[in-house]
């Protein structure tokens, strides 16, 4: 069965629009060109009650969850001591973080032309980017070494952590993706059909989209209203997605149904998910 995947995006400088989030049209887009899709993403600033309480939830079901930001060494990166208290675990060096970690610290001082202290303050402080919590596993970091953990879940799904930086947060979750999710890859194709209905009004539709989903419990019905948009004026986007084996017939019989609600209706659209 294809796991349900989710996003969990943290940080304070997202919520206070400092910084503009690029990591869930991504996450789309990598979960897309592998026939997946996401079902949810949650945003959490780093207020450490909070925080936990998120990953909690993400723990306890069985979902595979991606989350993005906050595992550095600096006092407002809390997610790897966050990720440790909702598993109840103690957080500990993991030994294979550490290596990658001191290989980082040594091409840095070979590339400064300095020689390379182990035990100078700052470096010791570096190995603190991989204390993670008890059992986790690493996803390796392209970029500069430094990695990523991945954590089950008492439900049976998985939390991934990668960085906030997209430069390596995209290609880790890729990784993540090819290495422990490919047996799920395009096993069901996705298609959406859809066309723009003028004029109409949600509560109108709504027995017909109920009619539609009781008739093809398979697919789900969608309704995307606009009120200015500047080719269609007042519209809406009715549609079906779902297996593509299962949605021409849902999307013949909700065209059935607009036709004889009278519905005056323009373009058509196709999208393969």
């Amino acid at each position: 069965m294809t796991p349900q995947f989710g996003l969990v995006i943290v940080g304070d400088e997202i919520l206070s629009g400092k910084r503009a989030d690029k990591h869930m049209p991504k996450v789309i887009e990598l979960l897309a060109a592998r026939g997946l899709s996401l079902s949810y993403a949650d945003y959490v600033g780093d207020n450490p009650d909070r925080l936990t309480a998120t990953l909690q939830r993400a723990f306890a079901n069985g979902d595979v969850v991606f989350s993005c930001g906050g595992i550095g060494a600096t006092p407002d990166d809390r997610t790897r001591q966050c990720a440790a208290r909702a598993l109840g675990v103690e957080l500990v060096l993991h030994p294979e973080a550490e290596a990658l970690i001191r290989e980082r610290m040594q091409d840095v001082a070979r590339e400064q032309g300095v020689p390379y202290e182990a035990d100078r303050p700052d470096n010791v402080h570096r190995l603190n980017m991989g204390m993670f919590p008890f059992g986790a596993q690493i996803i390796p970091n392209p970029y500069n070494k430094i990695p990523g953990f991945s954590c089950g879940g008492p439900g049976g799904g998985a939390v991934h952590f990668v960085p906030g930086f997209p430069v390596m947060a995209w290609p880790m979750i890729e990784w993540v993706l090819d290495h422990h999710y490919s047996a799920h890859f395009n096993r069901t194709p996705q298609t959406e059909q859809s066309v723009v209905v003028y004029g109409a009004m949600e509560a109108a539709l709504t027995p017909l989209m109920q009619r539609i989903e009781i008739m093809h419990p398979e697919v789900r019905v969608f309704s995307l209203p606009s009120v200015d948009h500047p080719q269609y004026g007042r519209h809406i986007e009715l549609g079906v997605k779902g297996p593509a084996p299962s949605v021409p017939a849902a999307w013949q019989d909700l065209k059935n149904g607009l036709h004889e609600f009278g519905a005056t209706c323009g373009p058509e659209l196709v999208r393969n998910l």
